[in-house]
């Protein structure tokens, strides 16, 4: 097979294996594991950018500082995604590193902190409607809006939460940055978490935005902007699946935008779950004309090159 410029998009929950385990040295073990089937793609000859999401790490720090709140400053929300891109970057880049030592590769890896431009007129930040963080009392919850300007719902009896703008993805601003690195022959992580929200002001000054960006949907724009050869999703599941978790599942090998769409509408892929990724992928296919890929880690490099993972054509 040729060498292809591949980008990949890790979900941030497949770094932590036990919820009741969760730890840096565990988080790292599996970012480890992951590393080791990337890097067979390395060996392969392909060019890989890696975009990684964030979900459980940034509400780790929002908690931390819930608890702090009373002797330390709390932490901007734009400021926790450029927190969880150095960490869990530093984890994917030391995995990979020495997943190339093993190798034999002398294969430079680099983690940018990444921005990415969203619109000010975007309707979710009029409309917040993206839990993040943990549940609150009612009191914790008034605090929060009263003092920071949080917007807080009840979450049907269970307690109140943060709920935040989750706007669309419009560019990737260090772009040329990661394009120089590539051409240097380096490993690219960028676009953690989805990116730091930023927004151009009418001075053409780049300002942080509380938010957060979907991960695929700013992993997807990455990769049309990079004009990259595949696209691919690494998730919970090795395939796609149509009624799933139902007597009646079907896996996917593989399906056109056309069908994908058919699906979509059907209503077989849950929000906030499979739904964001296929719409991901199907932006890249027909963006672009080349396939999308969607599978686990485990099954990263046999995808490629045999019939594992779920493959979305035009």
């Amino acid at each position: 097979m040729d060498s292809k410029l591949i980008v990949i998009a890790i979900g941030g929950n497949s770094l932590i294996e036990d919820s009741k385990h969760v730890t840096v040295s565990a988080q790292y073990d599996a970012a480890r594991k992951t590393a080791a089937h990337i890097a067979k793609l390395v060996e392969a000859g392909h060019k890989v950018v890696i975009a990684h999401g964030n979900g459980p790490q940034v509400g780790y720090i929002l908690l931390r500082s819930e608890y702090a709140r009373k002797i330390l400053h709390t932490v901007p929300l734009d400021s926790c995604v450029a927190d969880t891109q150095g960490a869990i970057g530093y984890q994917l880049q030391r995995a990979l590193d020495n997943e190339f030592r093993k190798a034999g590769l002398d294969q430079p890896v680099a983690t940018i902190v990444t921005q990415v431009e969203v619109s000010d007129s975007d309707t979710s930040f009029s409309h917040p409607t993206k839990p993040i963080g943990s549940f609150m009392s009612e009191e914790d919850a008034r605090y929060h809006a009263e003092n920071d300007g949080w917007s807080v719902v009840e979450d049907s009896g269970r307690g109140w939460r943060r709920v935040v703008a989750s706007p669309k993805p419009k560019s990737i601003v260090e772009l040329e940055t990661i394009r120089r690195l590539l051409e240097a022959g380096v490993i690219v992580i960028a676009a953690g978490g989805g990116g730091i929200p930023v927004v151009y002001d009418g001075d053409g000054m780049l300002q942080g935005r509380e938010a957060v960006i979907d991960k695929d949907l700013a992993a997807a724009i990455l990769a049309k902007s990079l004009k990259a050869d595949l696209f691919v999703i690494s998730t919970a599941v090795s395939k796609v699946c149509l009624n799933y978790n139902k007597s009646n599942q079907k896996n996917l090998d593989s399906m056109t935008v056309k069908e994908a769409e058919q699906y979509m509408a059907e209503g077989h892929f849950a929000p906030g779950s499979m739904l964001p990724k296929i719409q991901a992928i199907v932006d890249f296919v027909k963006s672009t004309g080349c396939e999308g890929l969607i599978t686990d880690p485990e099954h990263l490099y046999s995808s490629l090159y045999g019939s594992d993972g779920t493959r979305v054509t035009i």
